[in-house]
């Protein structure tokens, strides 16, 4: 008997199809897996999982909704999921960048709070012109990033400390420094937040006329898409890309091949910061436009799921983020049109990165089929 002759090894193998068009759909397995079992925690709330998913579309702007308020449609819901999606974008890129070298940078939504709150006080608060204050957003934000990933990457080289200990402590640390100054000197007495940047230095052009609406429009979104293909590019078709793969397959046999393996690791977070910097930016002073104290932002921690559910291929990224975006800018919507919590919308994530997290379990099964 053949050993893949059993029909639910054959169904699974025709499904999954050969080694070569894996690397698509065993993603996409798992994100029906995951809705699959998305759909089991809905129905234990006894709600229709159907309508659910169907209201975290509507509102995320993908399907209409019954109705909509003044100066609002289906294009302005749309236009702010894009201004949520740039900041996961950015901040999925930057988990995928310390993967490839072999590190798994958790702290990437420390360094966004680091370099939202560095680049508030140099650029937002600064009263600058439009053509001046946006792109020194953009510079300040990817240094500070760049700084604070080189530092863990230093740290990793240097005393051998592990990347998501030394990530973590700075997310602690990030957090409370920052809180206490923004508690002690920037804090708006109204909503208990951070002053509110100049609309000169947003990125977001917020309540945008536009024939009847007013939109919010995202002006990172085009150069978070450049940065996925670049750092495609990046990866798969240069030198550095090559050292900082071969050094997260196998240190040692970098090293012996010639490569050096510390400046690589340094060089890789100095990188994965830099888009974290990009990511931090298009947070706090493009979708939010303040910060709130003592509050770490999950996108940082959602981009993890993003980068395994999309294997680490910044192509794939922008589809991934796309979905997790569409979950986690939906729930407020489906909170109110289905009575449903909005942490189940961190439910059906968390699910997605614990079936992502098994592709390569999958893969391995289908071969032994």
């Amino acid at each position: 008997m053949r050993k893949n002759s059993h029909p639910f090894k054959r169904g699974i193998v025709k499904l999954l199809g050969s080694e070569r068009y894996q690397a698509v759909t065993v993603p996409l397995f798992a994100i029906f897996l995951s809705l699959l079992a998305g759909a089991a925690v809905i129905l234990l709330q006894g709600k229709n999982p159907l309508i659910a998913y169907q209201n975290l579309l509507q509102g995320s702007g993908l399907l209409p909704k019954a109705s909509y308020a003044g100066y609002k449609s289906i294009l302005t819901d749309f236009t702010s999921f894009m201004n949520a999606w740039t900041p996961m974008l950015f901040a999925s890129l930057a988990v995928t960048v310390a993967l490839r070298a072999g590190l798994f940078n958790i702290g990437v939504s420390g360094q966004m709070l680091t370099a939202g709150f560095i680049t508030t006080l140099t650029v937002g608060y600064s009263g600058l012109a439009a053509p001046v204050a946006k792109p020194l957003v953009l510079i300040v934000g990817i240094l500070v990033g760049a700084c604070v990933g080189g530092l863990i990457g230093w740290l990793k080289h240097r005393f051998n400390i592990n990347e998501v200990v030394s990530s973590i402590m700075i997310n602690y640390i990030a957090q409370y420094v920052i809180s206490f100054f923004i508690n002690t000197y920037y804090v708006n007495p109204v909503s208990r937040q951070s002053a509110a940047v100049s609309r000169a230095a947003r990125l977001t052009l917020m309540d945008t006329p536009v024939g009847n609406l007013k939109m919010d429009i995202p002006l990172g979104i085009i150069l978070a898409l450049i940065a996925a293909v670049f750092i495609r590019f990046l990866l798969d078709r240069t030198t550095f890309g090559y050292e900082i793969k071969s050094v997260g397959t196998s240190r040692n046999a970098a090293r012996y091949a010639g490569i050096n393996v510390g400046r690589n690791v340094v060089m890789s977070m100095v990188v994965s910061g830099a888009l974290a910097g990009l990511a931090g930016v298009t947070y706090y002073l493009g979708y939010f436009g303040s910060i709130q104290p003592r509050v770490l932002s999950t996108t940082g921690f959602d981009a993890i799921a993003v980068s395994l559910l999309a294997n680490s291929n910044p192509i794939g990224i922008i589809f991934s983020s796309f979905l997790v975006t569409v979950i986690s800018k939906g729930s407020t919507y489906m909170n109110s049109a289905s009575g449903l919590e909005s942490e189940i919308a961190s439910v059906i994530t968390g699910l997605i990165l614990l079936f992502s997290g098994c592709g390569e379990f999958i893969r391995h099964k289908v071969k032994s089929f």
